[in-house]
């Protein structure tokens, strides 16, 4: 089976392509490298270069024929949409809608779509299901969420399948300081610099962070997943929540150290408390989270440390 991955080259992307790969998966990378890495990609994937609003799309489904498309590529920085909302806008859906005309015209069975916990903006009752109400806060969340609609009319219109995924916090190896749940990353960092680490507010508010091995089965699994449990969205999360200070301590178990915390004033705008529950993804896509979150945040720290 083929299939292309837009973003591959990026944090979640490259790990989506390696757990495809290691299943036996035809595949082919595309990215245009603008936060993705080359040396991200896995070196058994074909790659190319080129950005997801590219005329040039179009001809490359064409050639090459996939059978299935994970889309990945966007633009993912949520203060970056607040500040640019035009390239947001440009990036996230007419890049999704070039995306989907292509397969659209080339047949492609179906398309894992990630989308996003920021499509619920701030909620009182948790855990989150996919049935709350969608009230994004920044225009990344508002793209996110209307490109979830662009996939439902492209279904009820064209027949395109899809399979889209709102993903709580990802945190793992290769992830970078920007973008969403970047928080493991930035942490990890400083500790491995023995520099202290900054916590808005008081460290109470608490995230449901979960591994990229377990989002990148989640969409692996996705590709294949029965026809019933197709064309509709699913939380990939752990339905558990962790406090900022508790991850703090939990960076420090795995590092070995003591790490300094320095307390500043909380963010405007920020959401307290967050999870999302995932049971209907446990019980559509018979997928479940298998990383312990002290095991997960181990391997994080240890592969930032190795680096140069």
């Amino acid at each position: 089976m083929k299939a292309l991955v837009t973003g591959g080259a990026g944090f979640i992307g490259s790990h989506t392509v390696e757990k495809m790969l290691d299943k036996g998966w035809d595949v082919v990378v595309l990215d245009n490298l603008s936060t993705g890495l080359r040396d991200n990609v896995d070196a058994r994937a074909r790659f190319i270069e080129l950005d997801i609003v590219d005329s040039k799309l179009s001809n490359i489904f064409a050639q090459e024929k996939f059978d299935y498309v994970v889309h990945l590529a966007a633009q993912t920085a949520v203060p970056y949409s607040i500040d640019h909302p035009d390239i947001d806008c440009k990036v996230n859906l007419l890049g999704l809608v070039n995306v989907l005309e292509a397969c659209r015209h080339t047949s492609v069975k179906r398309v894992v779509f990630a989308s996003s916990a920021a499509v619920y903006g701030d909620v009182d009752s948790l855990p989150v299901t996919e049935e709350c109400t969608l009230n994004p806060t920044s225009f990344y969340g508002l793209t996110k969420l209307t490109s979830e609609k662009y996939l439902a009319l492209y279904n009820q219109i064209h027949g395109v399948n899809y399979i889209a995924f709102r993903y709580a916090n990802v945190y793992g190896e290769r992830q970078g300081d920007g973008g969403e749940g970047g928080v493991v990353s930035i942490f990890t960092r400083k500790i491995c610099l023995d520099q202290p680490v900054h916590i808005f507010g008081d460290g109470g508010q608490t995230r449901d962070f979960i591994y990229v091995g377990d989002v990148a089965e989640a969409n692996c699994q996705a590709l294949t997943a029965p026809q019933m449990a197709a064309n509709r969205v699913y939380n990939i999360s752990t339905q558990t929540q962790t406090s900022v200070n508790d991850l703090v301590e939990l960076l420090a178990a795995a590092a070995g150290k003591q790490v300094d915390k320095i307390h500043a004033p909380a963010r405007d705008g920020d959401i307290y408390h967050s999870m999302l529950s995932n049971q209907a993804a446990v019980e559509g896509l018979y997928w479940r989270p298998q990383m312990l979150l002290a095991e997960g945040l181990g391997r994080t720290y240890h592969s930032l440390k190795k680096m140069p």
